[in-house]
This record gives C-alpha cells, structure tokens and sequence, in this order.
C-alpha cells in the first residue's frame, strides 16, 4: 500500500507544478504546441484557399457539361390553320363593310405578321386569302410562283356585297 501513495503523490506533485509553476520544459512545450497552431492554421487557411480553387474551377466547367448535355426545350408554337386565317380575313371583311368601305387590301407578308409575328407559316396564309377571294375580288400584286406562295402576294377584296350568293374566285 505504501507505493500508492507515492505514486498519488507524485501525480499530485506533478499537477501541482503543473498548475502553478511552468518549467522550462514546459514552457518550451507550450511554445511548440503554438507554433504548431499557427502552422496548422497556416495549413488550413492554405487547403481553404486550394478546396475553393478547385469548387470554383469545378463550377466554370460544369455549365459547359451541362449546356451540351441539357438541351433547352423550346415551347412548340401552335399554327394557325387556313381556317382561322379564312376566319380574320372574314372579319376584316365584315368591318370595312359595316364602315361603308368599297374595298380592302390584304397583303400576305402583312397578315402573317400581324397574326403570327415571326412563325414561319406564309404558305397557310397565302392559302386563306385566295380561298377568301370571291368573284370580282382581283390580284394587287399576283406571285410569279404556281402556287402563288409569297410574302407579296396582295388581294383587293370588294366589300359591298359579302353575300353568300357571291361564286368563289377560282370556281
């Protein structure tokens, strides 16, 4: 039993100095494990700094993958058919007929910017104007095209008789 206490003791010695007196080894330690703190911090502002690099040069390279790979959906535009043109050219009709206009012109290349600014559907359009023209109704500027399909293209349409009795242009 006596060796126990000895060994308390020398414990209890050695956190006494410990506590109250630094020795000069100790002091050293503890100049050491600073310098070791500061080069450990040192160390990690350093690997921060690397770690960041590299997240940055990582993201400057992934919206190029991600561009090639993704490919941006565009929303599909939905035509008008020659129904809905015949319908608008109907329309205009009816208006210069109700102010007491002999007559309209309806140029091609303007309708369909009028009506689908910037889809390309100039044949539909060109079909619904001369399937509009009734008899009497003529050519302003006729396409030199069979099918008459051209932004130029350009119908007078008489507006004092829309009757329904009217024969169709090109019956």
């Amino acid at each position: 039993m006596p060796a126990k206490k000895v060994v308390e003791t020398a414990e209890e010695t050695a956190a006494t100095k410990k506590t109250t007196k630094k020795p000069a080894a100790t002091k050293a330690a503890a100049k050491t494990a600073t310098k070791k703190t500061t080069t450990t911090k040192k160390t990690t502002a350093a690997k921060k700094t690397t770690t960041k690099k590299t997240t940055t040069a990582k993201k400057a390279a992934e919206p190029k993958k991600a561009e090639v790979k993704v490919e941006e959906k565009k929303p599909e535009v939905v035509k008008k058919t020659v129904k809905n043109y015949e319908d608008i050219i109907n329309w205009k009709k009816g208006e210069a007929h109700a102010m007491d206009w002999l007559y309209i012109e309806i140029n091609a290349g303007d309708l369909l910017t009028e009506v689908e600014a910037g889809v390309d559907n100039l044949a539909t359009a060109c079909q619904a104007i001369l399937n509009c023209m009734l008899e009497g109704d003529g050519f302003i500027v006729e396409p030199a095209e069979e099918n008459k399909v051209n932004s130029s293209l350009t119908v007078r349409y008489y507006c004092d008789n829309l009757s329904q009795d009217r024969r169709k242009y090109f019956n």
